[in-house]
């Protein structure tokens, strides 16, 4: 039996997402090889809620579906060749090895195995082709092959598009245009018009003047600043008028938002979300974070409404934007007063309390990403957390949860990746940024890019050096 290409896979391939074994397969053109130890990790997630622990489940359901038609020895390696016949097929030949050349002795586990995988790497190099590539999601596994002279890549090909896209434009137009910019068609200022631009700056010529606005079915919509500004959290800069005019607006019903940290992103949304549960637009507000801790902490977290102990340490991002808005708005009522030039700074005892009330007052919840199938989540304002640590099947999972009495605000940065299980090709944040490139006739997409950082010099100063192409 002959093969176009033969891939050797990591076992972050199969955790990322178990049918990926059927797309590499090409219909049985291509041979996968796993070895050995990579069937023992997916084993060893078979447990637990979190999506990498269902897509180990649904792998193993994969091969209940196969059937052994060839063993053989080579060297001192044994290959199970193995034909999955479902809907879809595929051959894998599953390759262990006797004794192992790696000297186990004071490596960790996690070095242990990946050097094991790239010894089968090696043999499969040395039996089937010298083309064959390794696959891993793991920059450092990757790394270890090239070393080896094994021919590798990712999931997704380096030299993927990078996804600057124009979420806001700036263009020029007429003074005598302005009195008739409101609900014109974007068209008729900017032939070059393409769906992911959702922000405008109109420049008048011959002035000083910008008018800001967004498009909504292809017209302009001037923005209101006085309504983006009347909420308990005020937006600074441009960005963050239109980031609020998105949320605020009853046209769109998803917001994706890649944002620099200190940018504000989950102090605007939360702000917003409660002026909108203030306004009866929705019942309650639910806080989804996936980040790192959540693949070992999430069974112990669960759904939790209400303010408990554990709900204030899986959530330091909710819980500190709660404590500035608390803060925030008793500024601006003493400011208000006759005597504002005494303004007492609340203790953290109050603060606590005034948490405590908001969150029942406002149905503020929080979910943890494994504990969401079966759920359907209704008249909230929902806001999805670290959206750069999901999988797309998880933000599948999630986005499927959520009915249309709701809108969805999706938060996240590509240069905070901390799950070993995606890259920024591969996250379901990425995916969605993608998605802006198309018109959508399902959904009311907005997305944005907040650049600018608002927390403090030193956050400003640690996304310049640490992020800079000259260091």
């Amino acid at each position: 039996m002959s093969f176009e290409k033969v891939y050797v896979l990591d076992t972050n391939i199969l955790l990322e997402d178990a049918t990926n074994i059927f797309k590499l397969s090409d219909e049985k053109k291509n041979l996968i090889v796993l070895p050995e130890t990579v069937l023992d990790e997916i084993d060893s997630k078979k447990g637990g809620f979190d999506e990498i622990n269902f897509q180990a489940r649904e792998f193993a359901r994969i091969l209940e579906n196969s059937k052994i038609i060839d063993t053989k020895k080579e060297e001192n390696f044994k290959i199970v060749r193995l034909e999955i016949q479902t809907q879809k097929e595929a051959i894998i030949d599953v390759i262990s090895c006797e004794e192992y050349a790696i000297n186990t002795k004071n490596v960790a586990l996690n070095i242990i195995n990946d050097r094991k995988i790239l010894e089968v790497g090696l043999f499969a190099k040395r039996h089937y082709d010298e083309n064959t590539t390794f696959l891993s999601l793991d920059i450092m596994a990757r790394t270890r092959a090239v070393s080896l002279d094994i021919k590798t890549d990712s999931l997704v090909g380096s030299n993927q598009e990078e996804f600057n896209y124009e979420f806001i434009k700036t263009i020029e137009i007429k003074f005598e245009d302005t009195e008739h910019l409101d609900n014109a068609l974007i068209t008729n200022f900017d032939s070059e018009y393409a769906p992911h631009n959702f922000n405008y700056c109109f420049k008048v010529k011959g002035s000083d003047q910008v008018i800001l606005a967004t498009v909504q079915n292809k017209r302009v919509v001037l923005l209101d600043e006085g309504e983006m500004r009347n909420q308990i959290i005020t937006p600074l800069n441009k960005e963050q008028l239109f980031f609020s005019c998105g949320i605020l607006s009853h046209f769109y019903n998803v917001l994706i938002v890649e944002a620099k940290a200190g940018s504000g992103k989950t102090l605007l949304a939360l702000s917003g979300a409660l002026k909108l549960i203030r306004q009866k637009n929705y019942q309650r507000v639910i806080y989804i974070r996936n980040s790192v801790e959540s693949l070992d902490k999430g069974e112990d977290v669960g759904y939790l409404p209400g303010y408990e102990e554990k709900f204030r340490i899986y959530n330091h991002p909710l819980m500190d934007s709660l404590d500035y808005i608390i803060r925030t708005e008793h500024k601006r009522k003493q400011a208000n007063k006759k005597n504002a030039e005494n303004i007492q700074e609340l203790d953290d005892q109050e603060v606590t309390q005034r948490i405590e009330q908001m969150i029942q007052n406002y149905g503020i919840e929080t979910m943890w990403v494994g504990e969401m199938r079966g759920r359907t989540l209704s008249n909230a304002f929902v806001i999805i957390d670290e959206a750069q640590n999901m999988s797309n099947k998880t933000m599948q999972m999630v986005l499927s949860r959520v009915d249309n009495t709701c809108k969805v605000v999706i938060l996240g940065s590509n240069k905070q990746i901390d799950n070993f299980y995606v890259n920024k090709h591969t996250n379901a944040l990425t995916t969605l940024l993608k998605s802006t490139k198309n018109e959508n006739s399902l959904v009311n997409i907005f997305a944005i890019k907040l650049q600018k950082v608002l927390r403090g010099p030193i956050t400003e100063w640690a996304e310049q050096i640490f992020t800079s192409k000259n260091r």
